[in-house]
């Protein structure tokens, strides 16, 4: 039997509680007709702008394919490197880190389930390339392209590096070494994975990347680790219906939405995610891509220019106890907090009863680690409650693909539904394309000689303003 639904407290959220800054049931009153609307957009959205919220229905075939492929190809390479950016790394190794042992890549291949070594190759520092080749042999390892345009320059890069290695030390057997994942028909990764006979999987075509964690993005590097990619839909799936309720009080994902919102139209833009289980870190890592990059605009939906958005910030407790929490308690009344809990830990280890003449540390004798965490979450909602600083709590009831299915997809929700409210488009991204635009005709690319243009002409930098010695 599935572990039952994570939960949202937003008592910590309400006057009553964190006092002015804090909201009322008038509040929610007030917005009413809005978030009414919202929901009937969000239904309405759903098969065009929406398409992620049916993945866990429509892939039953798509599963059986990564499965297979999985079982086929899983005893043949020692490691497996996911080669992508956004929300095609941050997703996969949000589940990696959320699902399997911490030091997964360390454990012995029979401790592994005998599935190989799993890395994420993200970003084009050189110096991160070439050390992953001192810890990998290529030709005893899968790449994973993962770009729906084939384009992107960073993993194109990576890709293109790998594809030239691979043949010099394999010559034609290399195309086993390299899978594909990328759109059915656009843009050049599909075709070069025809040419070259890669293994493709799909990326549906109206689903972006921020949102594709439940799509083969996601799904063929978490059974590539050994994970439970059917419980993960299964878990979206049942969050999904709870994100169907009009009833806002019974609906995580437009609550979370609507707290949000309401707490940027009250001066708190920034939104602070601390799971308290390193399991959870990356989780927040996923989330600040997800809720940056989808609510962070310039224009709204009737072309007003109105530069809106959220700031995701990332924590953990309690190792942050000792780094942020001092902000988030005495700083200014900019932002909220969201705690994320556990109930369950999976594992369980005892504070030996030593010391106890020593009354600053016999006192964690006989206590556990479980404990301890969990103790040291509730203090830090109190100091927050204290402050009167707005903060809501989600908590897991365990870890597992089911809850990490149903969080995934609530935020996912969530997103979509505080877009709606602040009336922009949750689903561009034309911030980040002016980066890339900017880096292709730095470089040359054909097509994009009027960028260079503009670019060349723009102020030159004056060496005052510049510090050197």
């Amino acid at each position: 039997m599935r572990s039952k639904s994570i939960r949202l407290d937003y008592n910590n959220m309400m006057q009553g509680f964190v006092g002015e800054y804090g909201f009322t049931q008038a509040d929610f009153t007030a917005l009413e007709a809005k978030t009414t609307q919202a929901g009937l957009s969000m239904e309405a959205k759903r098969k065009s702008e929406m398409a992620w919220r049916d993945l866990p229905y429509n892939q039953d075939a798509v599963l059986a394919d990564i499965e297979a492929y999985v079982a086929d190809i899983k005893d043949s390479f020692e490691a497996f490197v996911v080669l992508g950016i956004g929300g095609s790394a941050l997703g996969p190794m949000a589940v990696q880190q959320a699902l399997n042992h911490p030091f997964y890549n360390e454990l012995p291949r029979e401790s592994r389930a005998g599935y190989p070594r799993f890395y994420v190759a993200d970003n084009v520092d050189p110096e991160r390339l070439v050390y992953l080749f001192d810890i990998i042999d290529p030709s005893k390892t899968l790449f994973n392209v993962v770009s729906k345009s084939g384009s992107t320059a960073e993993t194109m890069s990576q890709f293109m590096i790998i594809k030239q290695m691979l043949e010099e030390r394999m010559g034609a057997e290399f195309a086993r070494n390299i899978v594909c994942t990328t759109d059915s028909s656009k843009g050049n990764l599909i075709k070069i994975a025809r040419e070259e006979g890669f293994k493709t999987f799909i990326i549906p075509s109206d689903v972006g990347g921020r949102f594709s964690q439940l799509c083969p993005v996601g799904l063929l590097p978490a059974a590539m680790a050994g994970l439970d990619i059917r419980g993960l839909l299964e878990g979206a799936a049942h969050m999904d219906g709870l994100c169907k309720n009009s009833d806002i009080t019974k609906n995580p994902g437009h609550m979370y939405g609507l707290l949000n919102y309401l707490a940027m139209k009250k001066g708190m833009p920034m939104s602070v995610m601390m799971p308290y289980a390193d399991s959870l870190k990356f989780v927040a890592d996923w989330y600040a891509q997800l809720w940056a990059e989808s609510l962070g605009k310039k224009l709204d939906n009737d072309g007003n220019i109105v530069h809106v958005g959220p700031t995701p910030i990332k924590a953990l407790g309690a190792t942050d106890q000792h780094s942020q929490v001092q902000l988030y308690t005495e700083g200014p009344f900019d932002k909220i907090i969201v705690l994320i809990g556990v109930e369950e830990y999976r594992e369980t280890i005892a504070i030996p009863k030593i010391y106890s003449d020593i009354p600053s540390l016999g006192f964690l004798g006989g206590v556990t680690h479980n404990q301890l965490i969990q103790v040291e979450q509730q203090a830090t909602e109190y100091a927050l409650l204290r402050a009167g600083k707005p903060n809501m709590t989600i908590t897991l009831p365990q870890v597992n693909s089911h809850t990490i299915g149903q969080l995934l997809y609530m935020l996912e929700v969530a997103t979509g539904f505080t877009g709606e409210l602040m009336n922009i488009n949750a689903f561009d991204q034309p911030g980040v394309e002016e980066g890339k635009n900017a880096t292709y005709a730095m470089f040359g690319r054909p097509g994009y000689e009027a960028k260079k243009q503009e670019l060349d002409s723009k102020p030159a930098k004056k060496d005052k303003y510049i510090i050197a010695n």
